[in-house]
């Protein structure tokens, strides 16, 4: 947080630090960056805060908190090229040789993904709970980014917030007509793409199937680790091109170009509304440095996905808030 924000916050407007997490979930959708979400929050507090006197009240605060984070959003996005996920950018999978990794591209080129305490509400009505872990989901946030982005901004404050077309009319400085031929758009361009939000819940059987993942990650068994895949499992790695098409793909990787990671250590957690594994790779000083954040999408008792965020720049664990170290604390979220 800016000193600017720092140095208000426990005198005029304790009130917008408050809504700080919801709003960074509203811009992490929107922008598919969680790290550009960060961004447009602290840019929309800094513009409340210095209008902050001059807020007369006719709307609530939330929504005029909602009405400057989306300007900064449409203004981010403006002339900006979509965000994506490997496989959106090729039909087939790669081979699981070295030679695959000469595809790469920039960072801003990629959905990043978000721990799941930066944007989702700790407490409230389970429904709304489930609705916003859906949300977050690499699919929906990687198929909203093929939305224009004011089209956008409807579909998320309708399906995903529930607010009330005059509202988000009154917000876009719309009419109600518009918005919800927006929002029809919208949702035909997404069922097109399979990328309606569907709810997965974590039962017992999905945590004993993430106790064995992580035993098998550690062990390095890859047999083991292979055997709680789908057979036609997929994997992401960005930021490189590349994706893997099967467990005996995803397999053969991990014995080959990926045989750098045995001797991780690794940690569970939960991102964009799934279990998630956190990864150190061992170093040359027999210490552990940050390797992968590894989101996984469980179906039917199985891993059906994979997607391993390489943290190649050391700095995704660290803007994560994830510990530097296997042994560290996580910084607070």
């Amino acid at each position: 947080m800016t000193s600017v924000l720092s140095g208000v916050s426990d005198e005029l407007d304790p009130r917008l630090l408050e809504h700080r997490r919801e709003l960074t979930g509203y811009c992490y959708r929107m922008l598919g960056s969680s790290f550009d979400a960060d961004d447009a929050v602290q840019e929309t507090l800094v513009r409340a805060w210095k209008s902050f006197g001059s807020f007369e009240g006719r709307s609530s605060l939330r929504s005029w908190l909602y009405r400057i984070a989306t300007n900064v959003c449409l203004d981010q996005l403006s002339g900006r090229q979509r965000r994506a996920l490997p496989m959106d950018l090729s039909g087939s999978p790669w081979s699981p040789v070295e030679a695959s990794l000469a595809a790469k591209r920039p960072a801003d080129a990629w959905v990043e993904p978000v721990l799941d305490r930066q944007v989702l509400p700790e407490d409230g009505d389970p429904a709304e709970r489930a609705v916003a872990r859906e949300s977050v989901r690499l699919a929906f946030v990687a198929a909203l980014q093929h939305l224009p982005p004011r089209q956008r901004a409807v579909l998320l404050l309708r399906d995903v917030l529930r607010w009330h077309a005059d509202e988000v009319a009154t917000l876009l400085d719309s009419t109600v007509a518009s918005v919800n031929s927006a929002l029809q758009r919208a949702r035909a361009t997404l069922a097109a793409m399979g990328g309606t939000p569907e709810e997965r819940p974590l039962d017992a059987d999905h945590r004993d199937l993430l106790a064995r993942y992580l035993d098998a990650f550690e062990r390095y068994d890859i047999d083991a680790f292979v055997a709680l895949l789908h057979e036609d499992a997929t994997q992401h790695m960005p930021p490189f091109e590349m994706w893997l098409g099967s467990a005996a793909d995803i397999g053969t990787w991990m014995l080959g170009p990926g045989s750098g990671c045995r001797d991780s250590r690794v940690m569970l957690t939960e991102a964009n509304g799934c279990p998630a594994v956190a990864q150190w790779r061992p170093t040359a000083d027999g210490g552990h440095a940050p390797w992968a954040l590894h989101v996984l999408e469980i179906e039917d008792g199985r891993i059906r996905h994979q997607t391993s965020f390489l943290d190649l720049d050391n700095d995704l664990f660290a803007r994560l808030g994830l510990p530097a170290t296997p042994d560290a604390e996580p910084a607070a979220g």
